[in-house]
């Protein structure tokens, strides 16, 4: 898996109403050598009327989306805080991304990594096995604490996984090498305890 050490994790909250969604919430979250420097987060105007089930799931309320910037000023304000940084998300390539596109924002050719889809390969490995793949359990399994959708918190635990993920490569990268010093001394790994 890459190591990036400077990226952006996103994540949107939507309405969906008559087959077509409406962004209602744009968050990401800046890291640069792997800790949080900055984040980016703004309910987005839409006349279109709240669903009663987002407002359940996601807490968002229809006062927050009517005094929110409409979706042209915050498509202009996500362009500018992402610049051209790489972009991380979970399972962003099925709804995140291109509802951003169907909003005048291509951001395709900067996603770097889908952290679902390194979820999904490390199942049987760093995962244990888990079966639900709910970015909220695998965050939970991993010891991350996040309010699910809402997207300012999706965003943080993505990027939480992601460093995760990062510790146990190079965990693993040390075990290799630590493997690969082999010698008939059984005292030879105290050498360097003792310099």
């Amino acid at each position: 898996m890459e190591n990036l050490q400077e990226y952006i994790a996103f994540d949107l909250e939507f309405n969906t109403v008559d087959d077509i969604s409406h962004i209602i919430q744009v968050s990401a979250v800046k890291f640069s050598n792997h800790e949080e420097v900055d984040s980016f987060d703004t309910y987005v105007y839409t006349a279109v009327p709240l669903q009663s089930f987002i407002n359940g799931l996601t807490g968002i309320t229809a006062d927050k989306i009517e005094k929110a910037p409409k979706i042209e000023t915050v498509m202009a304000d996500f362009k500018t805080f992402v610049g051209d940084t790489p972009l991380i998300g979970y399972n962003a390539i099925k709804s995140d991304l291109p509802l951003l596109l169907e909003n005048g924002l291509a951001l395709e050719d900067q996603y770097a990594l889908d952290v679902f889809d390194e979820a999904f390969e490390r199942r049987s490995t760093d995962l244990n096995g888990i079966a639900n793949l709910k970015l909220t359990s695998v965050a939970d399994l991993l010891g991350i604490k996040g309010h699910g959708h809402n997207s300012l918190e999706d965003a943080r635990m993505t990027a939480l996984v992601y460093e995760k993920f990062l510790e146990f490569d190079e965990n693993k990268s040390y075990l290799t090498q630590q493997e690969e010093v082999v010698t008939d001394n059984p005292f030879a790994a105290l050498g360097g305890l003792f310099d």
